[in-house]
């Protein structure tokens, strides 16, 4: 009796001990408010919501009860992505004096960059219990599930595609782009598709029973979504994700089976258009071959531009002015690692690159401390899989799309340097509460003992 006493004595100190070191539950119900106001674009939604920059506002919001609370903050001096972003915030800044555009820097372009850089630190400092992270991941993938499944719903309901494409001799092509109160394009929804599948595949398909249920639901409808946003560039992300979980599947032929059919259910329902949108990738008499050489022409630009101030660039957002100069209209990055150098040189690109294999050395070490995670903990071996899974789509992904002021890169290197840290945090105090209780076991046997 005294040895199950103790034994419950011990797990609630261990479990006080914990919260001791959780930051306040309003600060971290401030995040998920601020990742549902960000992703699905509330000042959009609400009429006057907007005059209060409420993402500006809780980032100030967010930011204050971090510094209030900072000694409940884990240490992670030590992280090589958390010195890895210092390092690149750092640059930015020392940097800012050498680089062509430093007005419209400071002017117009670096309150995107800390909305979108913020993703690391509040993620890496709020998510901290197992319970948090399971939220923070329906939240998060909640959020771009809907995103997908809003303008679906309008284009079967009531026609709405949001965008077209040209087709050649005067002929156009509607592509589904976000809902009207979304400001993604087709090939941005057809990333956030790319995105949240991982996600969906590894923690609800390898779940249970309900779970899988639901992944039945959403898979179909979100390829659906992506057949229809005619994002080829999208479409090879998918094809990293799906040779990712072909690589991790115990039952390979099943699921090439399963490919087969999916991809024949695909080609069935696209249009002609959508059809010859896709075989442009590996057609050249394709009718929309030329789109992907004048892309692909449009990236060596974009590297063209960035050498001609190849040390530090033109500035952290000039990509625009630094391609109207050039060109004489403003576009987006169709490639980080062009905008990289375009904005803040080689160096930066460098220094970027750094962060990224940062953040690939946690899963590994991730990878490590999975080996020996007891059956009931199978949710952390799921979430590292869908994890590196993203991070090889966003690499590659990257290629077609920008990111320096980009909320992903940094929202994943803050959700695996969380998550590494309470694998460290929770198989520790588990191998920490076994050794308790052996120890308070033979205080037992040895009271027993001495008492005859």
């Amino acid at each position: 009796m005294e040895l199950l006493t103790a034994k419950a004595d011990y797990r609630n100190h261990i479990k006080n001990k914990k919260k001791e070191m959780q930051v306040s539950a309003f600060c971290f119900g401030a995040y998920m408010y601020f990742l549902i106001d960000f992703f699905l674009h509330l000042s959009a939604r609400i009429p006057g919501y907007g005059i209060i920059r409420p993402t500006l506002l809780l980032v100030a919001i967010i930011s204050m009860s971090l510094i209030v609370q900072r000694d409940r903050l884990k240490d992670i001096s030590k992280n090589p992505a958390y010195r890895a972003i210092l390092f690149l915030i750092g640059y930015i800044f020392v940097s800012l004096p050498f680089v062509e555009w430093p007005g419209s820097v400071i002017k117009n372009n670096l309150p995107e960059f800390v909305k979108a850089i913020v993703f690391f630190f509040f993620t890496v400092f709020v998510i901290d219990s197992e319970k948090r992270l399971k939220i923070f991941l329906i939240v998060f993938v909640g959020c771009q599930v809907i995103r997908v499944l809003e303008p679906l719903y309008l284009n079967i309901t009531q026609g709405y595609w949001g965008s077209q494409t040209y087709l050649g001799g005067g002929e156009f092509s509607q592509r589904l782009s976000g809902a009207p109160s979304d400001v993604i394009n087709p090939n941005e929804l057809g990333f956030v598709i790319a995105t949240a599948f991982p996600f969906l595949y590894y923690l609800l398909w390898l779940g249970r029973w309900k779970a899988k249920l639901l992944f039945i639901v959403l898979a179909p409808l979100l390829l659906y979504a992506l057949i229809l946003t005619m994002s080829r560039g999208a479409m090879i992300a998918m094809l990293v994700v799906v040779w990712f979980l072909f690589k991790d599947s115990n039952k390979k032929s099943l699921l090439v089976l399963v490919g087969i059919a999916v991809l024949i259910a695909m080609w069935s329902v696209m249009t002609p258009e959508q059809k010859d949108r896709y075989l442009s990738l590996v057609d050249s008499d394709a009718k929309q071959a030329a789109t992907v050489d004048g892309r692909i022409q449009g990236m060596i630009n974009e590297f063209k531009v960035g050498l001609e101030r190849p040390i530090f660039g033109h500035g952290l957002g000039t990509t625009g002015e630094a391609k109207f100069h050039q060109k004489g209209r403003t576009q987006a990055a169709h490639n980080l690692y062009a905008e990289l150098i375009m904005e803040i040189g080689m160096i930066g690109l460098f220094v970027f690159i750094y962060y990224m294999s940062s953040v690939y050395r946690i899963f590994k070490s991730n990878l490590n401390l999975s080996r020996n995670i007891p059956e009931g903990k199978m949710f952390y071996v799921r979430l590292n899989k869908a994890i590196v899974t993203l991070f090889w789509m966003y690499a590659i992904y990257s290629m077609n799309y920008w990111g320096l002021s980009v909320y992903y890169w940094y929202l994943l290197g803050g959700l695996s340097t969380a998550f590494g840290w309470l694998m460290v945090k929770e198989f520790s105090s588990f191998d920490q509460e076994e050794r308790g209780f052996r120890g308070l076991k033979r205080f037992g046997k040895a009271s027993r003992v001495g008492a005859r």
